[in-house]
């Protein structure tokens, strides 16, 4: 009898003592486990595995005994336990409850996109992995009567999915490709509807089975408007930010509507329908600090009449609770007290208290309870060390379900507010599961670097300069102090924030538009002495400062001659000017270059002085190269402009990091610059969960960057003790900093941008509203770098984007790690046909890169819109040429010395003749894991493959190597080549 045959009838027996001869008092219960799926076949890599869902322990007892019976007892987490944490194994972003006959249970949505079912004991009774895109808002209630809820899910594709209890896909409805972002279930005359609607500016009365029934335009009916110049989408439609039910004392539903359309500036309006209406029988326009980013209908003394909790989404500052009641259509704010830097969504519930209740409300890691006045003399804060991607209350047991920490965690936290224990349990929280994996190989990977040696061949390390850090901790100052003293790199650099400015004489500025314009953030109070006052002894101790310039808000801070005076007073220390969010890509902002920018480039040119352009969104592949910004491409001023990247709200980092280091590359600039702040997880601020406590993101991007040779670092301190971890790794070595002519890992495929296409310039810059979907234009009009506006957020990619075709990217979210397998494919100033004459000063790009390129590159040109021949003479359609570009990328891949597969994102680059040092990381930027990688091989066979910190190596077979990355970290290898690479 086969080992697998001899397993597999075991298996059954088990089975059917467990089913025959359970005692009487379990009998029942375990049946029903039998019938939810507790007991499952997987068929394994050897053998029929037998997979126990929930948690049973096997009491061997009687069976020694003779007694011929097994007995199980069920180990439940959840009895008596004021908060316990359930493993799940990936990042949960959402959780609600669902019900079936057995009672309830969770329902959990990953970052990826799969669903799963979660029992209340710890047992994932199935997944299912839907579209494989992120899901927008989950909705569960029994919409066939079958005494069961049904799983609705409003996904990123444009689909809503129904699923049954046992995780079975029953149908799925979609209109077009624009997210659906909203689902809910509402009933009329015993007849349910699944209500849902997205960013197509459209709402959608679906019929149990799925069908049809009616489609209710926003343009019918919405107040919402745009405002301001440039490109704005129509008047008078939304995107359905929130649909929901409220339920009236009669037991009749009216349907909820928060329509918006702008995820960042707009509260928008609650519209409410009879169901199946046309039209609304009341709107009411919200009062709130900043947008909406939650919409709970509650009934917190179960007196029959509901009402709306409003959570706003936005910086902390900003926070708020907002209480709509329906029948009346007043409004009362909680506004919380300034809770510091940060950025959370503020969902709340009502939770019992005695006799009456209190309301729950979670802001990023603070629990507030709050009175049924929310009277702020009530307010009780709790504060834990995590934040977390969601909150929901289970009706059925009262439980509330907190989805995983935002910080990478992997568990659903559960809280019974009954029990007196769970607040001291709530502060004291730290989560198992990912974050402790990430905790324990952090500290790990600094054992190991603590006894790292840089290799005798591995030149000095480049000066990188970390222009806003800040120590805090015992920690992190002695860190600091000891680079510092003994090594060359990084170095840290003093200045500070300025809330006050130079208030100048503008009356002679000519431009009317920038002569009026100010940042509200600021004032503008100083003189020219109270700057140099202010600014100078910032000089002192350090090797230099850096500071905001200006801002796209007002570049003219500090008048031309303040600033020159700064330079003049640094004595030669380095002096960085950081200027934010310089965006405006009119004539007005030509005169800027002209009148501010360029003269002060000049001037910096002789000073040590450098310009921080730190931008936003498709910038250094789009308005980069129009003929304004000519002086920056062309080289001259290659050593003062170092080109950054502010991606707050921005979908598209696999572009702007091929953008930038293609720019650097070309010698347009002498180097490059990144940034890492509480605000870069966001890329749809009316869902803003991006309060990360543990910098795990921060330290994987800006080891990617600083590997790929960024030596200007712009962040923003949250936890400095773990950051400094980085600190060290460049200061030691391990971390490699490379020059541009040292890096291996360039597809010798790039795409070269022509002045861009002015719909592809606005279309990227124009974020912020959300509704300009056009089914038709979309249809017609398929784009080189496209779905970059408000209105895809998570969206998929299309199969002829860039992203898709060179990045390996497949939606519009935070791809700060991209994977780039057949290496990164540069966007570059053009080097041949009509357009190369505005290449960089500095030579061509061949010449500039690693000899192996000289022969190899290929280039193909854009303007973001069209593919053009070199002559200019002839377009293609981006659907239709991209997969010769893609063709050609695969083909070239096996001219470089190694690629990588696997979700991971990786550099390469030569240290030395005879060695490599490749860079592996963990690609999931929000949901770290544990990873597997591929090093595959071509024009190079290496002696050996070792980890420079660990000392592990890894057996080269076939030309290739599997390796093993730590979760939320990286790998350091030195690849020894068996003969010189140039």
């Amino acid at each position: 009898m086969s080992h697998r045959y001899f397993h597999f009838l075991l298996t059954i027996l088990f089975i059917y003592c467990a089913v025959t001869h359970l005692e009487a008092q379990t009998m029942g219960a375990g049946a029903n486990l039998l019938n939810e799926d507790y007991f499952g076949f997987e068929k394994g890599s050897d053998a029929w595995t037998f997979e126990k869902a929930a948690n049973w322990s096997l009491s061997t007892a009687q069976v020694a005994s003779g007694q011929g019976s097994l007995k199980f007892s069920r180990q439940t987490k959840e009895d008596q336990a004021a908060l316990y944490s359930i493993e799940t194994e990936y990042t949960i972003m959402k959780v609600r409850n669902a019900k079936n006959g057995n009672g309830s249970y969770i329902v959990a949505s990953t970052y990826e996109g799969t669903l799963l079912r979660v029992a209340y004991d710890g047992g994932i009774l199935w997944k299912n992995q839907l579209s494989g895109f992120m899901n927008h808002d989950l909705w569960c209630e029994d919409i066939t009567g079958d005494g069961n809820d049904e799983i609705l899910v409003a996904n990123a594709d444009g689909t809503v999915y129904c699923l049954n209890d046992k995780g079975k896909l029953m149908w799925e409805f979609s209109q077009n490709e624009a997210p659906m972002y909203a689902v809910c279930v509402v009933k009329k005359e015993n007849k349910s509807y699944v209500v849902c609607g997205g960013f197509d500016k459209s709402m959608y009365y679906v019929s149990s089975e799925g069908a049809l029934e009616k489609e209710i335009k926003s343009s019918n009916y919405s107040v919402e408007k745009p405002w301001g110049s440039g490109i704005i989408p129509e008047k008078f439609v939304h995107n359905a930010n929130f649909i929901r039910r409220i339920t009236r004392a009669d037991g009749s539903h009216v349907l909820a509507v928060n329509g918006s359309n702008n995820h960042m500036q707009v509260k928008g309006s609650i519209y409410l329908f009879e169901v199946l209406a046309d039209k609304p029988f009341a709107t009411t326009k919200i009062e709130a600090p900043t947008v909406l980013g939650d919409f709970r209908v509650v009934d917190p003394d179960k007196d029959g009449t509901q009402e709306i909790l409003l959570g706003t989404s936005g910086h902390q500052n900003e926070a708020g609770l907002v209480r709509f009641d329906p029948q009346s259509g007043t409004m009362q704010t909680y506004k919380f007290e300034k809770l510091g830097f940060g950025y959370s969504v503020v969902q709340s519930e009502a939770i019992p208290d005695g006799n009456s209740f209190r309301y729950l409300v979670l802001v990023g890691r603070r629990i507030f309870l709050l009175s049924p006045d929310l009277a702020p003399s009530s307010a009780e804060e709790l504060l834990s060390r995590y934040s977390f991607n969601d909150m929901w209350k289970d009706t059925e047991n009262g439980k509330i379900i907190l989805a995983s920490s935002q910080s990478g965690g992997s568990c659903i936290h559960v809280v019974d507010t009954q029990n007196p224990e769970w607040k001291e349990l709530y502060k004291d929280l730290t989560p198992p599961g990912k974050i402790k994996k990430i905790l324990d190989n952090t500290a790990e990977a600094r054992t190991y670097l603590s006894g790292f040696t840089k290799p005798s061949w591995q030149r000095n390390t480049l000066p990188v300069y970390f222009m806003t850090e800040s120590f805090p901790t015992a920690l992190s100052q002695n860190v600091a102090n000891d680079i510092s003293e003994n090594y060359q790199s990084p170095l840290f650099l003093g200045g500070k924030h300025m809330p006050r400015v130079e208030n100048w004489d503008r009356s002679s500025m000519t431009n009317e538009k920038y002569r009026n314009k100010r940042d509200r953030r600021k004032k503008y109070e100083l003189s020219q002495a109270e700057v140099l006052d202010l600014v100078l002894p910032w000089y002192q101790d350090v090797p230099g400062i850096a500071y905001w310039g200006g801002h796209g808000n007002d570049p003219y801070m500090f008048s031309l001659e303040t600033t020159k005076k700064v330079l003049d007073g640094a004595n030669g220390k380095k002096t960085v000017l950081i200027y934010p969010e310089l965006e405006d890509h009119t004539e007005d902002f030509a005169w800027v270059l002209n009148d501010l920018i360029y003269p002060l480039a000049e001037h910096a040119k002789e000073k040590n002085g450098n310009i921080f352009v730190r931008t936003k969104h498709a910038f250094w592949q789009s308005n980069i190269y129009l003929p304004m910004w000519s002086r920056l491409m062309s080289g001259e001023f290659a050593d003062v402009f170092v080109p950054s990247m502010e991606e707050t709200t921005d979908k598209s980092m696999e572009l702007s990091v091929a953008g930038r280091i293609g720019i650097w590359a070309s010698g347009a600039v002498s180097s490059w610059g990144s940034r890492s702040v509480p605000d870069n997880p966001s890329f749809d601020r009316s869902r803003q969960f991006s309060h990360q406590r543990l910098p795990n993101h921060f330290l994987r991007h800006m080891v990617y960057n600083i590997s790929y040779g960024a030596q200007y670092i712009n962040n923003f301190a949250v936890d400095q003790d773990y950051m400094s971890l980085l600190w060290e790794l460049i200061a030691k070595g391990a971390l490699y900093v490379p020059e541009s002519h040292e890096i291996v890992s360039f597809s010798p495929v790039h795409l070269s941008m022509l002045e861009p296409d002015e719909h592809y310039v606005n279309e990227a810059s124009n974020v912020k509203w959300t509704t300009f979907y056009d089914q038709e234009f979309e249809a017609k009009n398929p784009f080189v770098f496209s779905r970059l506006n408000g209105t895809w957020p998570a969206a998929p990619v299309t199969t002829w984007d860039f992203s898709h075709y060179a990045a390996g990217v497949k939606d519009r979210r935070q791809n700060f790690l991209p994977p780039y397998e057949n290496g990164l494919v540069l966007i570059t100033p053009p080097q041949n046909g009509a357009n190369a004459a505005n290449k960089p000063l500095s030579g061509a790009l061949k010449d500039r890169l690693h000899p192996l390129y000289k022969d190899i590159l290929k280039e193909y040109y854009t303007d973001g819109r069209y593919y053009y021949s070199s002559d200019g003479a002839q377009k293609y359609g981006a659907d239709q040429y991209a997969t010769t570009i893609a063709t050609d990328i695969g083909n070239s891949a096996s001219l470089l010395p190694l690629t990588v597969t696997g979700e991971v994102a990786w550099v390469a680059a030569q240290t030395d003749p005879t060695h490599l040092r490749l860079t592996i990381i963990d690609g999931g930027y929000l949901n770290p894991n544990d990873r597997k990688a591929t090093v595959h091989f071509h024009t190079v066979s290496p002696v050996s493959v070792r980890d420079v910190l660990d000392n592990k190596n890894f057996p080269v077979v076939n030309k290739a190597t599997s390796i093993d990355i730590p979760c939320g970290l990286f790998r350091f290898l030195d690849i020894t080549l068996d003969k010189q690479l140039d």
